[in-house]
């Protein structure tokens, strides 16, 4: 799942180590992130403070939308 966090400055100074480590993800303008889960996990223990702007959806595969009673 991916997440869209934004950071304040202070913040992003102490996330950048950790995102380096453990993330492929995508940077946006003004320290705006597209994480995956484990790198926020990751930021969580290490105290970084961060605004979560969104979730990726969840939507169902076709087999288990079929698979659904209505």
């Amino acid at each position: 799942m991916k997440v869209i966090i934004q950071l304040s400055a202070e913040e992003e100074v102490k996330a950048l180590p950790i995102l380096l480590r453990h993330s492929p993800g995508m940077v946006l303008p003004r320290r705006t992130y597209v994480l995956s889960e484990d790198a926020l996990v990751a930021l969580r223990r290490a105290g970084v403070d961060f605004s979560e702007l969104s979730r990726e959806a969840f939507v169902p595969s076709l087999e288990e939308a079929a698979a659904e009673r209505v």
